[in-house]
């Protein structure tokens, strides 16, 4: 087997020999050459063949009606209740727009209704928008509550990477007869910069609902706490079926922008830092211990486009603040979950969530 951690510095590759095997499934790492994690976990998270979000009955689920909550006697009956609902539909997750539907999308509207500028018409973007619960709950409080004009004239736009959930919203949306001539779904990536067009200077309103944390990262690696940080590719292990990771000088320049912008590589240290960094360099002669750090990349390759194709957008985002219990190696590591026997349980090994989304396994 070849060696499952390697370096690759300019004219020299070596065996890190200090780490454990780390395999992965090569279905979705096409070709021969190495990628970045970004883009194997973008795979592993969109492929139309094999993609997590691409399968038609998908982890998103839907509830059959709203929640009650004036029947629920506060937070623990609230989490019965919820124990109650995953076991019944048997999926991955609900997100928060489905289970307070339709008062969370209610909220989000009010808030666009109470700030636009309705002298022009009414734009809204989602990007990422699930089974379309929002998108409904929008439009179905701006039937109800805006002008006439402001609902007859407005444009309700779906960005969504999957195909089976840009068609579930179209069903979902579609409850109501109305709203069919102000939505539309583009089934595209919401990143690439080609597919907004030229720029649009009129003001418009994005919503971003629990998707900056379903983003691709990329992945750095440090031999110990001085050496310079290196970008982990992701190639297949010659004559086998795994792949494993690859280290090279940092070079793609969204990793190197990310890092940059989360002070991992400091410009003009202070004396302070400058001796700490010194005792680090002898410390790690003595005690080497490698280091990894995740880059939320996705997420500023998304911003970036959005700022760049819609200079006059107002934003709405919604994500996690906190996330508990994280045990995946490195800073800023995410938080990865499988559905085991309707329980919820963490993955300790990152490469696990990626062999079980090719897989089809929840």
């Amino acid at each position: 087997m070849a060696p499952a951690y390697l370096a690759t510095v300019p004219a020299l590759r070596r065996v890190a020999r200090w780490a454990p095997v780390a395999l992965f499934s090569s279905g979705i790492v096409a070709g021969d050459k190495p990628v970045l994690v970004r883009d194997f976990v973008k795979s592993a998270l969109y492929d139309p063949n094999h993609g997590y979000f691409s399968k038609r009955s998908g982890p998103v689920g839907v509830l059959d009606s709203a929640i009650r909550f004036n029947q629920l006697e506060g937070r623990s009956s609230y989490m019965k209740h919820l124990d109650k609902l995953y076991k019944k539909h048997d999926i991955a997750w609900f997100t928060p727009v489905e289970l307070f539907k339709p008062w969370y999308a209610h909220a989000i509207a009010a808030s666009i209704l109470r700030t636009a500028n309705l002298s022009v018409p009414l734009k809204i973007y989602e990007i990422g928008g699930g089974s379309g619960t929002c998108a409904k709950g929008v439009l179905d409080y701006m039937m109800l509550n805006a002008p006439p004009k402001v609902y007859n004239n407005m444009k309700y736009i779906s960005v969504e990477i999957s195909s089976s959930l840009a068609e579930k919203q179209l069903e979902t949306v579609g409850e109501v007869q109305s709203h069919l001539s102000k939505f539309t779904v583009e089934h595209r990536d919401a990143t690439d910069r080609t597919g907004w067009g030229s720029k649009n200077p009129q003001p418009c309103w994005v919503l971003m609902l629990e998707v900056l944390d379903n983003l691709p990262h990329d992945l750095v690696y440090s031999k110990d706490q001085v050496s310079p940080w290196m970008e982990v590719w992701i190639e297949k292990v010659n004559g086998s079926s795994q792949v494993s990771e690859v280290y090279k000088p940092l070079q793609d320049p969204l990793v190197s922008r990310c890092s940059e912008i989360v002070s991992m590589n400091e410009q003009n240290p202070s004396l302070r830092e400058k001796l700490s960094f010194a005792a680090k360099g002898i410390f790690s002669k003595v005690f080497p211990k490698p280091r990894r750090a995740w880059l939320p990349t996705g997420c500023l390759k998304l911003l970036d486009t959005l700022h760049e194709a819609l200079p006059s957008m107002s934003l709405i985002a919604s994500d996690f603040s906190y996330l508990p219990d994280v045990s995946i190696p490195g800073d800023r590591a995410p938080l990865v979950s499988s559905k085991v026997t309707r329980i919820l349980l963490f993955l300790t090994i990152w490469c696990n969530f990626f062999n079980k989304a090719v897989s089809g396994v929840n």
